[in-house]
C-alpha cells in the first residue's frame, strides 16, 4: 500500500508538504504527491526490483538472524520484482514508512514529467522542488549523495531510521503498524 495523501503523513511533515507545494506552485512549478506512506512491502518491492537473488537472500538471512522476522518477511513476501533501481533503503528504513517523506511527480502541460534535466521556461521542476525542500528545513533526495531521488523529500536528516531507533524497535513498529 502506498498512499498519495499528506494527510496520512505525521503532523510536521504534512504542514511542511504543504507549504512545499504552494512554494513550488508560486515558482511556476506544479507538483503533485504521488507516494507519501508507503508500507513495508511495497518498500521491499521497490528494494528488490534492482537487486540480484544472493543479495536479497543475505539481506534475509542477515534480518533473520538480528531478530528482524517480520522486515525478513516483508522482502521475502513480496516475490521476484525487476526495474531500475530507485532505493537502498529495505522496509522500515525508508522516512516513508514513518509518515515522515513524501514523493512528488513534476506536471508539465497536464502530465507528468520525470526528466531532471529538461527545462520549461528556464526552470527544471524537480531542481525548484529541491531548493525549496533546503529552504524549508527539509532534506531533499536530489540532494543524496549516492542514489539521488529527486522527487523524494523528507522531514529528517538522518538517512534511515537506524540513527534514531534499534533494528528491534523499528521490526516492532513496523508489524505494528502494518502487519497482520
Amino acid at each position: 500500500m502506498a498512499s498519495r495523501k499528506i494527510e496520512d503523513l505525521v503532523g510536521a511533515m504534512q504542514t511542511q508538504a504543504h507549504a512545499l507545494i504552494a512554494n513550488c506552485l508560486a515558482k511556476g512549478v506544479e507538483m503533485r504527491p504521488y507516494q507519501t506512506l508507503r508500507d513495508p512491502f511495497e518498500q521491499a518491492r521497490l528494494w528488490r526490483q534492482s537487486r540480484a537473488r544472493e543479495e536479497i537472500e543475505r539481506k534475509i538471512a542477515e534480518l533473520t538472524s538480528a531478530g528482524a522476522l517480520f522486515l525478513a518477511h516483508c522482502i521475502e513476501s513480496v516475490g521476484r520484482q525487476s526495474g531500475d533501481p530507485v532505493t537502498n533503503a529495505i522496509p522500515g528504513f525508508s522516512w516513508h514508512q514513518w509518515g515522515e517523506a513524501m514523493d512528488c511527480m513534476w506536471i508539465v502541460d497536464g502530465a507528468a514529467e520525470w526528466s531532471t534535466t529538461r527545462k520549461v521556461s528556464g526552470v527544471n521542476g524537480y531542481r525548484v522542488y529541491a531548493d525549496e525542500a533546503v529552504s524549508l528545513g527539509l532534506t531533499a533526495g536530489g540532494f543524496f549523495r549516492s542514489l539521488k531521488d529527486w522527487p523524494h523529500a523528507q522531514l529528517r536528516s538522518a538517512g534511515s531510521p537506524l540513527g534514531a531507533v534499534s533494528l528491534s524497535e523499528i521490526d516492532g513498529t513496523m508489524k505494528e503498524r502494518f502487519g497482520p
